[in-house]
């Protein structure tokens, strides 16, 4: 017995709720609806401006087409597809939709300049563009923007709250939790900024960019005129040497920085992940959850351990993506087509990890007594501070140590010592008073630098 029909991606099936959002703008449904109102606006431009003697539709006539595109519904998808099964062309469908309530509204006379001069790409791309924008802006921008915002505040709470640094997974120079998830706000703040830039470039211009056909049909006009003035008037960024398709670069740019970001939240995931298993963070019980089908006592990190793998899917794609679509064959080929059906699951997989990273955000707090124990565990990690005020003492002529990193070196590497053991070294050593007294003071919590004052980096 075969199973009912089944969503075959999990984005439609299992994540469904988390990356609806998208739908809206890059489902078929979403790209056939600004089909519409590409083939729409560019009607009401050619009669706004009266070309070929074209009357100019009522105001209610105009209210009636545009809403094609503002009640566009299930009746309107009903209706494409069965013109679809007809033409076997997917842009047709939609022409033949818009002429359709031409002649229900009483505009038979100006059905012919549904479509004019254009090939379909020239609705296709406008299309795109369209929803891509909307989908980034509206869907996918806020998602990480909240992410961003949640990640800001815990870096202010966290400024002051010291805590061991790792690198190379190994103890090292001390660090505030602010300051590091300050690093990650910045970041990511900074692929925003590069990403509201983002041009939006779409082409007008005919079969292969050269308005053929619309100098053939009045060679008095300025079509580059008339092309650029109706891609801007929706919005976008014209451009003006294409071939039948608009090249896609605009796309390339940004899908890598989409890209980019998932690939830092990637790195939040791993670091986030690795300080829970620390016990930086401790994981707030959820009721009714299970952590392991066989082990009670277990709270997995699972919102940032789906993230990883829902960016990582998310960036293969985008990479794909930006790699096929900036080559086309000569003039046209169909890649492009195929590939650009694929925008909604690359940016669905990045917003079902944004979805997840807020959850797991949401569910950690902070353990400031583990963090302390660490640090009290681990008072090697002031021989930096030491070293660096000898060759200082040195330098000024207040010490006769000949080579303090070794010095230095031979006490603590590879060694615990304890906090015993570093003032009897540094009341032994030959510096100055001052200096002495200051470093007597140190303690690994309170050997954190300037980690704190640098959260005000932050942008307001």
């Amino acid at each position: 017995m075969t199973l009912p029909t089944q969503p075959l991606s999990p984005l439609d099936g299992r994540y469904q709720k988390a990356v609806s959002g998208l739908g809206e703008y890059l489902s078929e449904a979403g790209l056939n609806r600004a089909r519409v109102e590409v083939e729409v606006e560019w009607l009401l431009f050619l009669t706004d401006h009266g070309f070929f003697g074209a009357p100019r539709p009522t105001e209610d006539q105009v209210r009636s087409l545009r809403s094609l595109v503002t009640d566009f519904g299930q009746a309107e998808i009903d209706e494409l597809a069965g013109l679809e099964a007809v033409t076997r062309h997917d842009v047709k469908a939609v022409e033949y939709l818009v002429r359709n309530r031409l002649e229900q509204l009483g505009l038979a006379e100006v059905a012919e300049l549904t479509h004019f001069a254009c090939t379909s790409e020239d609705i296709n791309n406008l299309a795109y563009a369209l929803t891509i924008r909307q989908a980034v802006s509206e869907v996918w921008m806020p998602a990480l923007r909240a992410v961003v915002a949640e990640l800001r505040r815990r870096a202010l709470d966290y400024r002051d709250a010291p805590m061991l640094a790792r690198t190379h997974g190994q103890p090292a120079t001390p660090t505030t939790m602010g300051k590091e998830l300050a690093v990650f706000v910045y970041r990511l703040e900074r692929i925003i900024r590069q990403l509201e830039q983002t041009e939006y470039l779409a082409k007008f211009s005919g079969a292969t960019g050269t308005f053929a056909a619309h100098l053939a049909a009045d060679a008095g006009i300025d079509w580059p005129w008339v092309s650029e003035e109706f891609v801007t008037s929706l919005g976008l960024t014209w451009n003006p040497l294409t071939t039948q398709i608009e090249s896609h670069d605009w796309q390339a740019e940004l899908y890598q920085r989409v890209a980019h970001a998932n690939r830092v939240l990637h790195n939040l995931c791993t670091d986030v992940w690795t300080y829970i298993s620390l016990g930086y963070f401790t994981q707030i019980p959820v009721a009714g959850a299970t952590g392991s089908s066989t082990m009670p006592h277990k709270i997995n990190p699972i919102r940032f351990e789906n993230a990883e793998a829902n960016l990582e899917l998310s960036s293969a794609l985008l990479d794909s993506l930006s790699q096929t679509l900036v080559t086309s064959r000569l003039q046209r080929d169909l890649t492009d087509s195929s590939t650009q059906r694929n925008i909604g699951v690359a940016l669905g997989h990045s917003l079902l990890a944004l979805d997840n990273i807020l959850g797991g955000l949401g569910q950690i707090s902070l353990n400031e007594e583990v963090l302390a124990a660490d640090l009290d565990d681990n008072w090697e990690v002031l021989g930096e501070a030491i070293q660096t005020v000898v060759r200082a003492e040195i330098t000024a002529g207040r010490s006769s140590i000949s080579d303090p990193y070794a010095l230095l070196k031979e006490l603590t590497r590879g060694k615990k010592i304890g906090q015993a053991e570093l003032v009897a070294f540094v009341s032994a050593l030959d510096i100055g008073d001052e200096a002495k007294a200051r470093l007597l003071a140190l303690t690994p919590a309170t050997y954190t630098g300037l980690a704190s004052a640098l959260v005000d980096h932050l942008s307001a």
